[in-house]
């Protein structure tokens, strides 16, 4: 049996995603993010197929991602509540990384499973993200399931999609605690 982490699984029993509203500048540099991108990439993947791909989204694409957002949800002729948090959520970021589900053709790893693991990159990229001191939360939203948005402004080939934005950045304040799940209502034990 491997040594035991104390340490690692304390700091998964805590972990709280930051609101996105609340992250400000400074997100991490590409040398500070490099590392979480490498732990993000650490997850489960039947058949090794890679299926997914991440998006570095800086100040600069995230100002021209809110501008496409808006034009998008003009067209649309969305509610402005609704179009104002798909345009926010980049506007006001200060780094976001697209984790993208790209599903490769395979006899092993039926596409479920490859989009599966695509979600564990997202979480994977927020736990090393909040572990290393940053404030993240994975937010997806109408951009991430417009197709037309997905593919105009942020290039996503067909039957590619968004499992999530990860934005980063410092939070401001302490996170809020909410309530958590019932172990005893969502888990039945057979065979103990």
């Amino acid at each position: 049996m491997p040594a035991a982490q104390p340490e690692a699984l304390q700091f998964l029993l805590s972990r709280r995603s930051h609101p996105a509203k609340t992250l400000r500048a400074p997100g991490p540099d590409r040398a500070a993010l490099e590392p979480l991108l490498t732990a993000a990439l650490r997850v489960p993947d039947h058949g090794k197929l890679e299926p997914w791909r991440l998006i570095v989204l800086a100040r600069p694409a995230l100002e021209r991602l809110a501008a496409a957002a808006a034009a998008r949800a003009e067209a649309l002729a969305m509610p402005v509540d609704q179009a104002a948090k798909g345009i926010s959520q980049f506007a006001d970021s200060p780094l976001c990384v697209a984790v993208v589900s790209s599903p490769k053709p395979s006899d092993k790893a039926p596409e479920v499973e490859q989009l599966l693991s695509a979600g564990a990159v997202a979480l994977s990229l927020l736990n090393a993200a909040l572990a290393a001191g940053w404030g993240a939360a994975w937010l997806t939203g109408w951009p991430a399931y417009d197709a037309e948005f997905r593919a105009e402004a942020l290039g996503l080939a067909a039957g590619e999609r968004v499992v999530g934005f990860v934005h980063v950045g410092t939070a401001a304040g302490v996170s809020p605690e909410r309530p958590r799940p019932d172990l005893a209502a969502l888990t039945e034990w057979r065979g103990f």
